[in-house]
């Protein structure tokens, strides 16, 4: 099972995730793909987001059982506790993050 969850894609990234999935709510796509497939479809998005963001996530066989990856600008971002990813939020107002593992500030708008 796949799942993409975008937010301001221009209208032909959004034909093109149609051509493979389904597209249940407003920017909301499922499907079951191969990995070679989610693979093809997440180098469309990364060529086609632009000023939008998006989600992807599958099912894995792992501890928590899916895995997800992200691109564009979010208050969300991707971190990895004890081999488990989780979603670390950032203050609205914050202009940049502390990342203790490697012990480096980034800014914001990289993300």
């Amino acid at each position: 099972m796949l799942v993409i969850v975008t937010e301001n894609i221009p209208p032909r990234l959004r034909g093109r995730l149609a051509i493979w999935l389904v597209e249940v709510r407003s920017g909301v796509y499922v499907g079951d793909v191969t990995v070679k497939v989610r693979d093809i479809i997440w180098e469309h998005v990364e060529n086609g987001v632009e000023s939008g963001n998006v989600v992807m996530a599958w099912n894995s066989n792992n501890d928590s059982g899916f895995e997800f990856k992200t691109l564009g600008q979010n208050r969300r971002l991707p971190v990895e506790m004890d081999g488990i990813q989780l979603v670390a939020f950032h203050p609205e107002n914050d202009d940049k993050i502390f990342d203790k593992d490697k012990d480096e500030t980034y800014d914001v708008d990289w993300l």
